[in-house]
């Protein structure tokens, strides 16, 4: 034992001898500290990073003289020779354009240049999160060449690539240091409320298109990765204080401001930690499109037809046929077979319009050998926040609080994690239900209607000085004054109460409040086998993940009993170089299992093939496939949101959900009671199309005594239960440097099957839905004749309105084309151009009910030119963009959206001597207003200042 502590105490002294030790420093031509730069010898697998004052230490067993090079993302690299132990050296970087060298670990899972990257990947490094000109990072995402933003609020934008997405992207992954910060009940991102702060943010990541070989079954049509700063190499204070206007015309000129401090500190070489502290407080777009709109689609009518129904206003979608209340009054006054809406509410009015977020995390790292080789990390996120989420209806986010906790292992070829995620609704609630509620609270539909009903009468007949008689929409104008007589008005105090009593209340009876405490557990593992197997590089992993439901039965169908389910994914990949490095092969499969469907296996292969004597053209071509398990909401969502019953299509969720409804005094006959009660295998099926019931209805009341004629219109739901749909994506792609000009061109074909999508039903209370009708058997009142009975519950209104979560038998293609050039010119100064065309194939006449909801314009344009050095300490940066026209469809509102201009500009002054930066910019210049989401509010102007102290 003796003889072998002599012999270790031996090697630990050669070693610590033999080691030659070199220091240094790196800046740009500014005089900046470089952070982050990599410093390694030629030859030799040592190497070091800058610290936050461009300092570094290089120590080395290799004898001298060294040969050290030195590179950073942005910057030319440099080499230099060093002889002598103990030396110092001074670098001085000049900025470069250099896209193709830029390292992403996304496209493979494994450090790769983006120039070999196997698919189409973006990235947004330190140096372009600085000099964006949108109001934050997150914001400036919005200008990468894939990306079309989907804006419902000041705080809340969702991010669409490749098309079939609402504000409720669920075909999208995003991923915050590894973590998929998906809100738990919702299954989609919130943004950036609980992501990184500006100030942490070191680069951005993002992959367009179909992901799931690797990322599993969310990854649909692609992820993003938003990677922040470890607190071993960016250590120190630094903080931001931005504060600025938002213009719109329907709000106004509103204040709002946002402050970031960051902590970081490396204690030693094993122990590290950082806190990270932002807020934001502002005034949101307001919402006010009110035009009308039924079923869904945006008609244009005005206030002034009875029926009206705004997009923003909530509370008038409840309506009723007069003719239904005063049958026997039809002959003498037709003009009472028209459908009256509810006076409704004014968006404005029902919330305060405040957008919020407050993100607080903190993080340990331990670094037990104290070199990268091993980390173990522990991290807390905390995010609250107040924004409008738009779905089936439009809700206010108050308060909504989301954490996350993770603990991970990881080391130069292995991670292991494992985190959760849990959330609360805060004092969040339903516009809709808040206004109908409202209206209950001083007179129930039952007398307002009846009230609206007499003084229509009597206007029309003749019994109202100054109304002549006969004349419609006088009559129709006065019934509604008195029937609103007393009705409680925004701004008062008893308005007040009762709107702080009913969004404090979860039942949907009574009130508007939505409950959730959610929770996901989810782990991933991943080992690469570059250091044991030297044939290829081969990956192995694996990630599980269960979900717990709990709405109290307000979104979910969890009333009862709660909701918990589990899926997992295995996946390995094989990437092996050719042809003197010209030819670089990947491939990979993965198979996904969820609980309640069948696995699948997603399989992608592509080819990297570099062109040219200095291999400077790289022409790609990739193969993968998709598929996306049906998400909570397609699963067990319960959701009444007045007009129509949102039903989740798990097998077990058809039962779980059941309600009694009322049915008319009509319909009684045949029920013999005044309610019924259903589940949701009325819905699925014993239904008929929307569409269908709206030709039967258009002919019925054209045609009042052609019954069997109107019911030859009529169409079963005929829809399945929702299963994982499946796509094939095929992609060619180029990138190259071309005279200093960097190049990237791609194009995508895709084809979906079993597409997930919704359609929307309506199920008669009582008999049979059939597309076969007998009118003998049973006549006249068809007592024992089911299938006519349901014509005459859908002729009475007694059928309740469905949106079903299923999948359409026909093949969606999509295809598109993106172009990519950037350029440094005259010096320092970057411009950059981009254009993206997107298209897609479905035949709606073979599935009228189906809605795909692409929400994608055809044609996307994006420029840049900027100079962060146009002269001493002074820079700028101009972004535009335009988009055309498209159509918008979702659950809550379908129409066209406008095409848009969009101009933002920032210009920045540093201060070197104190570290800090003050930048002056605007987003939307011209402050023309444009709208990205129907039925959010309308896109204003925005300035702001900022001033940012680095360490």
């Amino acid at each position: 034992m003796k003889n072998h502590l002599i012999f270790l105490l031996f090697l630990f002294c050669s070693a610590s001898f033999g080691q030659n030790s070199i220091t240094g420093s790196v800046v740009n031509s500014n005089n900046e500290a470089v952070l982050g730069a990599n410093v390694g010898i030629k030859g030799d697998p040592s190497g070091t990073i800058t610290d936050s004052e461009g300092k570094f230490v290089l120590k080395s067993s290799k004898k001298l003289p060294w040969s050290v090079q030195i590179s950073c993302v942005g910057y030319e690299s440099q080499s230099v020779m060093v002889s002598s132990n103990k030396q110092n050296i001074n670098i001085v970087l000049k900025a470069e354009q250099t896209k193709l060298n830029e390292v992403v670990i996304s496209a493979s899972r494994a450090p790769e240049r983006i120039f070999e990257s196997p698919v189409t990947v973006e990235r947004m490094s330190l140096r372009e999160i600085k000099k964006t000109a949108s109001p934050s990072f997150y914001d400036g995402i919005e200008n990468m060449k894939e990306v079309h933003m989907n804006t419902s609020s000041l705080t809340f934008k969702s991010i669409n690539t490749r098309g079939f997405a609402t504000v409720a992207n669920e075909r999208f992954l995003q991923l915050v240091d590894g973590m998929d910060n998906s809100s738990p009940l919702l299954n989609f991102v919130l943004g950036n409320m609980i992501g990184v702060s500006e100030i942490d943010i070191q680069n951005v990541e993002l992959l367009p298109g179909a992901s799931s070989a690797l990322y599993g079954a969310n990854a649909f049509n692609g992820v993003m990765f938003m990677n922040s700063k470890s607190p071993f190499i960016y250590q120190g204070i630094s903080t931001y204080f931005k504060y600025g206007q938002t213009s719109q015309e329907a709000a106004g000129t509103n204040g709002f401001y946002d402050f970031g401090i960051r902590m970081a500190h490396a204690f030693d070489k094993h122990f590290a930690a950082k806190f990270n502290f932002t807020h934001l407080e502002g005034t949101d777009w307001y919402a006010t499109n009110y035009n009308d709109y039924k079923n869904g689609v945006v008609t244009g009518q005005t206030r002034t037809n009875p029926g009206y129904n705004g997009l923003n206003v909530y509370g008038d979608e409840f309506t009723q046929n007069l003719a239904s209340l005063a049958p026997t009054l039809v002959s003498s006054i037709p003009s009472l077979n028209t459908a009256v809406s509810r006076t409704g509410y004014n968006e404005v009015d029902l919330t305060d319009n405040k957008a919020g977020n407050t993100k607080v995390d903190f993080s340990l790292h331990f670094r037990p050998l104290g070199d990268e080789s091993l980390e173990v990390i522990w991290l807390s996120k905390f995010g609250l926040g107040n924004a409008v989420y738009q779905g089936g209806n439009r809700y206010y986010l108050n308060n909504f609080f989301m954490q996350q906790h993770k603990l991970e292992i990881k080391g130069k070829n292995f991670f292991v994690r494992g985190y959760t995620t849990t959330e609360d609704g805060g004092e969040s609630y339903d516009m809709t239900f808040t206004a109908w509620n409202i209206n209950n609270a001083w007179k129930s539909n039952k007398q307002w209607y009846t009230d609206y009903l007499t003084n229509y009468v009597g206007a029309y007949s003749g019994g109202v000085t100054g109304i002549t008689p006969g004349n419609v929409s006088a009559s129709h104008a006065f019934a509604r004054t008195q029937a609103d007589v007393g009705r409680l008005i925004p701004g008062t105090a008893a308005f007040q109460s009762a709107f702080d009593k009913v969004i404090a209340e979860p039942d949907a009876v009574k009130g508007s409040k939505l409950v959730d405490n959610s929770k996901i557990y989810h782990s991933d593992v991943n080992y690469n086998f570059r250091d044991v197997i030297k044939f290829a590089e081969f990956q192995v992993g694996g990630s599980y993940r269960q979900y717990l439901l709990n709405s109290h039965g307000r979104i979910y169908t969890d009333a009862n009993s709660g909701i918990d389910y589990s899926e997992y994914g295995l996946y390995t990949q094989v990437q092996k170089k050719l042809l003197d490095d010209r030819l670089k092969f990947t491939g990979s499969i993965r198979y996904d299992k969820s609980e309640n469907f069948e696995g699948n296996y997603s399989p992608r292969v592509s080819v990297v093939y570099a062109v040219g004597e200095e291999k400077v053209h790289n022409l790609r071509v990739s193969y993968q496939t998709g598929f996306r398990n049906p998400g909570t909401q397609d699963q067990y969502i319960g959701f009444n949101i007045g007009p129509l019953l949102l039903l989740g299509s798990a097998p077990d969720n058809l039962l779980r959900y059941s309600e009694t409804l009322p049915v008319s005094t009509a319909g009684q006959f045949y029920t013999g009671a005044a309610t019924v009660k259903v589940n949701g295998e009325n819905a699925y099926y014993n239904s008929y199309t929307r569409t269908s019931v709206e030709a039967f209805a258009a002919f019925a009341a054209a045609n009042p005594t052609n019954l069997p004629g109107a019911a030859a219109l009529l169409k079963k739901t005929n829809v399945g239960l929702v299963k994982p749909e499946q796509v094939k994506a095929i992609e060619l792609g180029y990138r190259s440097q071309i005279q200093k000009v960097y190049v990237d061109v791609n194009g995508y074909f895709n084809v979906y099957n079993d597409f997930i999508g919704r359609a929307t039903a309506l199920a008669p209370l009582y008999g049979k839905a059939s597309e076969s009708f007998n009118f003998v058997t049973g006549a006249p009142t068809y007592t024992t004749n089911p299938e006519v009975q349901s014509l005459v519950a859908i002729r009475n209104a007694d059928y309740r309105a469905y949106q079903l979560y299923t999948n359409t038998p026909l093949e969606i293609r999509s295809y598109g084309v993106g172009i990519g050039l950037s350029k440094k010119f005259f010096g320092n100064y970057d411009i950059g151009v981009s254009y993206n065309y997107a298209e897609f194939e479905f035949d709606q006449s073979q599935d009228p009910s189906f809605q795909a909801g692409f929400n994608t314009p055809k044609n996307r344009v994006k420029a840049s030119i900027g100079n962060d050095k146009l002269f001493e300490n002074f820079g700028f940066n101009l972004s535009g963009r335009w988009n055309s026209e498209y159509l918008w469809e979702s659950s809550f509102a379908t129409g066209m959206v406008a095409s848009a201009t969009v101009i933002d500009a920032q210009v920045n002054y540093s201060f070197p001597s104190i570290k800090s930066v003050l930048k002056i910019g605007a987003a939307n210049l011209g402050g023309k207003e444009y709208t990205q989401v129907l039925g959010a509010g309308a896109i204003g102007r925005q300035i702001f200042a900022s001033f940012t102290i680095k360490p």
